[in-house]
């Protein structure tokens, strides 16, 4: 698929990750500072980054130490590039390992708030306080480095917090800047990237457009046709409304009702998106087809497998109506890709548009969202113009309702949760929570219990609420949600939707939990 090969063209800074949770946020930090980054697995060799040329390297923490057996390294050669690196915790441990310093043992750790004390600011820690607040997350502790390093600061449990060797391009901290709880953190970081790397900080929604354009011009070139697989969420809209500005009228989307969808969602997607992007519209009304395959199906990845191939099965079937096309765009995000496996990482969970396709894809895909984070997607929505009830739409699963449905996916069950879920969502706008909360929703967990209801015994389904805060859903916590709105809510679908006798609240963040329950 040739988005594949579309990696970002300027100024890039490779996060090499070694299995930490925050991996991606320090990406997404780089990325505040107005600087591309992109995360690579730790197997990653010093001829590859060479090849890549970046203007930085940033090695993130990780649950391992450097002196057990088969804990994760770093070729060696990459100390040779001349690229400057920062290691963050772990990463900062391997750059002392191997380069002639020592990683002790303690006989504790130390987690969380902890005061650092700065010797020397250095290039780094320059216009930070003397005294200041990290957030420390490690067992080892680098205990000397190299004659050639400086140690710039120290906590009571951390002799080196932080080191640098500025003439050959190490830098150092054993805590994480990336984190809020750190609040000098994202100076660090700029520090690195602007200073230390002297990348420059023009990386914009502006400038992402203006490449990703380009891109889908090559990659279309003058006469190819596209149709688009619009869902009705930001990230369709958005991908739909950028290839729109790079091919104009030789683009046609196609939304597909699957039956899955949230209520009264189908005719409100359709009149928004025609009264807004102004764009060839196909309308294909798919549920019955969605129905019959996903009859029987009930083990998660084999339910969002099948409704990736039917939504490719109905766009090849759609492309007849479209003479000539022969590309198809999706909304897929860098979550998407994380989150779905790669060679070196382990598969969350298959996305319908990336690991739920089917082998014998008749389309190439054009992916113009592949490299951004959500907020990223919707800033560059807001750059395009489209409007806000478009951009700012809470995110929905491709899969839609389906993966919200424990167990085997009918018509009668999606008709129970789309009114459960239509009452979690007029509940949360009703108190104005629109912009606070990243998701609301209801989720059918398929679990029966004994209820009361008019002196009589019921056993009937019950109905979990889910809602969520979140940045860029590579991590969430559950929303703190008022007593009484929860009661509001709870009374409401009991009273409301037939079939339903109890209502509970899930209280489990990201990680552990997903943020969807399949």
């Amino acid at each position: 698929m040739a988005t594949e090969d579309m990696v970002h063209e300027g100024e890039t800074v490779l996060v090499v990750d070694f299995g930490a949770q925050y991996a991606q946020l320090i990406a997404r930090r780089v990325r505040e500072a107005r600087v591309y980054s992109e995360i690579v697995p730790h197997s990653i060799t010093a001829a590859e980054i060479a090849d890549r040329a970046p203007t930085g390297i940033i090695l993130s923490g990780g649950p391992k130490s450097v002196h057990v057996d088969g804990a994760p390294e770093m070729d060696p050669k990459v100390y040779e590039l001349g690229i400057p690196i920062l290691g963050i915790c772990y990463g900062a441990q391997l750059i002392a390992h191997q380069n002639d310093g020592t990683v002790g043992r303690n006989d504790r750790g130390e987690y969380g708030r902890t005061t650092m004390k700065v010797d020397i600011a250095g290039s780094l820690l320059s216009g930070t306080p003397g005294e200041q607040t990290v957030w420390m997350s490690h067992f080892d502790a680098i205990t000397e480095v190299a004659d050639d390093f400086t140690i710039t600061a120290r906590t009571t449990d951390a002799p080196v917090a932080a080191f640098e060797a500025p003439e050959r391009g190490l830098y150092g901290v054993q805590y994480h800047p990336e984190v809020g709880h750190t609040p000098f953190g994202q100076h660090v970081i700029e520090r690195f990237v602007h200073d230390a790397c002297g990348a420059h900080a023009d990386w914009t929604m502006a400038s992402v457009i203006d490449t990703q354009v380009d891109l889908i011009q090559k990659q279309v070139g003058d006469s190819g046709r596209v149709i688009c697989a619009l869902s009705g969420g930001v990230d369709s809209a958005v991908a739909a409304a950028l290839v729109h500005k790079a091919v104009g009228d030789r683009l046609t989307c196609v939304y597909v009702d699957t039956g899955l969808m949230r209520a009264g969602e189908s005719d409100q997607i359709v009149e928004t998106f025609e009264r807004h992007q102004h764009i060839e519209l196909i309308h294909v009304h798919a549920a019955d087809r969605f129905f019959e395959n996903l009859q029987g199906v009930t083990d998660p990845e084999a339910k969002r497998k099948t409704i990736g191939e039917q939504f490719i099965r109905v766009f090849e079937a759609a492309k007849h109506q479209v003479e000539g096309a022969a590309y198809l765009v999706q909304g897929t995000l860098y979550p998407d890709v994380i989150e779905s496996g790669t060679a070196e990482a382990a598969k969350i969970k298959s996305h319908h548009n990336v690991g739920g396709l089917p082998d014998d894809i008749e389309f190439e895909l054009v992916e113009p969202l592949r490299l951004l984070f959500k907020d990223e997607v919707r800033a560059v929505g807001t750059e395009l113009g489209l409007p806000d009830e478009i951009v700012w739409r809470q995110p929905f699963p491709g899969p839609g309702l389906g993966v919200r449905i424990i167990g085997e996916v009918t018509p009668g069950r999606v008709a129970v949760l789309q009114a459960a879920d239509l009452i979690v969502r007029e509940e949360i706008h009703n108190a104005g929570l629109d912009r606070e909360i990243w998701q609301a929703f209801a989720v059918l967990p398929g679990i029966n219990s004994v209820g009361v209801m008019g002196d009589e015994r019921t056993y009937a389904d019950a109905i979990i609420i889910r809602a969520v805060t979140s940045e860029d859903a590579m991590t969430a916590d559950w929303a703190h949600l008022p007593y009484e709105l929860l009661s509001t809510m709870s009374n409401r679908i009991i009273n409301e939707v037939s079939g339903v006798n109890r209502v509970a609240y899930d209280i489990t963040s990201k990680p552990p939990g997903t943020i969807e329950w399949e």
